[in-house]
């Protein structure tokens, strides 16, 4: 077996424990939040526990839930978890079932906006401006200064909450064009009010929304925030602003970390993931009209990008030489070179989402030998196994399943 090689005395460790904000991590690899689809009326379930313990038993630094919406409209699906009393109880049990194994575990919070699904939370989706919701056939509805204060307010409130609940971390959800995201981005937002036109009206929703949390957290448990770097659209937010937003983030002094992502779930999701865009399987699981509607017009839509380790490290490097605070870099980290990488460009924390679906126990095959990699081949199929438990399909689901339409 081959032995793990320290990184230079200059370069941290990966494996080695690290502070995030207030908290210990016993290393710098993150489960990056991936949508489970294992939650039911709202709640946590044995299986989203499970899920999560056995990414925690493999050896990770931190998992983080996905996706803890924090208005009943803020919700990509009626299943998915919201802050309510009745909530409660099972997260305590999901904190407490990840401690068990010595992972630390954050909860991801937001608001999906204009991604939401209307038809399916019986509510209408925000966004900044009145626009047409493709997937639903349905119009969003633009958010009122009312529906934004709320909003920041609910946030605060889901930070409070994670705090009771035993969570490590929250991760504010400023990325992929969900609500916080759309604002920021010139194409979604056409506004004329002080969250409009000029950047630092765009921004003003995210950076509320993160001083938010922060005054209601404070120092007890560790805030990071998910940012695009950009939408992966013309007329988009893009990495120039991005870099400014990264900034007045960090002299806000309201997120600890930010973990950098790219992509539109509304209008280019697949800029995110790279690799084919598995057109065949999203027809297969979705509902009519939408599964004519992803067969004529998927590929306008599902674009496909050629994959290669820590692909989004080229703009990354650019938000690490604008800001001082620590930086998490996600997409293609697939084996121990990768994360050196990292390390050495000044990157404190790594995230991983598919190649610990692939293999939930990477992390602790990685610290025994050093060539270990990763088996995931991209193929992204995985995306469409949301609506019956997220796993790799070339592995088959951690648990049984039921039908997405069997689920109350």
């Amino acid at each position: 077996m081959t032995q793990t090689t320290p990184p230079a005395k200059d370069v941290p460790d990966v494996f080695a424990p690290a502070k995030l904000g207030p908290v210990t991590l016993r290393n710098r690899v993150i489960k990056a939040a991936t949508y489970e689809g294992l939650s039911r009326k709202s709640l946590v379930t044995d299986e989203l526990i499970e899920f999560h313990v056995r990414h925690a038993a493999g050896g990770v630094g931190m998992t983080t839930v996905a996706y803890c919406a924090v208005a009943p409209e803020g919700r990509t699906d009626r299943r998915q978890i919201l802050w309510t009393p009745e909530a409660l109880p099972g997260l305590r049990r999901l904190t407490e079932a990840v401690h068990a194994e010595g992972a630390a575990i954050a909860a991801q919070i937001g608001h999906a906006g204009p991604v939401a699904n209307p038809k399916s939370n019986r509510l209408p989706a925000l966004a900044p401006n009145r626009r047409f919701h493709v997937t639903t056939t349905s119009f969003t509805s633009a958010a009122s200064r009312a529906d934004l204060d709320r909003i920041v307010q609910a946030h605060a409130h889901a930070g409070r909450m994670a705090i009771e609940t035993g969570f490590d971390a929250v991760e504010i959800h400023l990325g992929h064009n969900y609500l916080a995201s759309s604002f920021l981005s010139q194409r979604i937002n056409h506004r004329k009010d002080e969250y409009g036109g000029s950047l630092e009206n765009r921004a003003r929703l995210s950076r509320d929304i993160a001083r938010a949390v922060r005054d209601a957290v404070g120092d007890r448990i560790a805030v990071t925030a998910k940012l695009n770097m950009d939408d992966g659209v013309p007329g988009g937010f893009w990495l120039d602003e991005s870099i400014q937003v990264a900034q007045w983030l960090e002299r806000d002094g309201s997120v600890d970390a930010l973990e950098l992502t790219a992509g539109s779930s509304l209008l280019n999701p697949m800029y995110l993931f790279k690799g084919e865009a598995p057109l065949r399987e999203f027809a297969a699981v979705m509902p009519q009209p939408v599964r004519l509607g992803v067969k004529i017009f998927g590929r306008r839509l599902l674009h496909s990008y050629p994959y290669q380790d820590a692909y989004l490290l080229k703009d990354a490097r650019q938000i690490r030489a604008a800001v001082k605070m620590p930086l998490i870099l996600l997409g293609g980290i697939t084996g121990r070179h990768v994360m050196d990488q990292a390390m050495s460009e000044g990157f404190e924390f790594v995230a991983m989402a598919r190649a610990l679906l692939r293999e939930p126990d990477l992390i602790n095959r990685m610290r025994a030998d050093a060539s270990v990699k990763s088996l995931c081949i991209h193929c992204n199929k995985c995306m469409t196994a949301i609506y019956g438990g997220t796993h790799c399909v070339l592995t088959g689901p951690l648990t049984g399943r039921d039908k997405p339409d069997e689920r109350a």
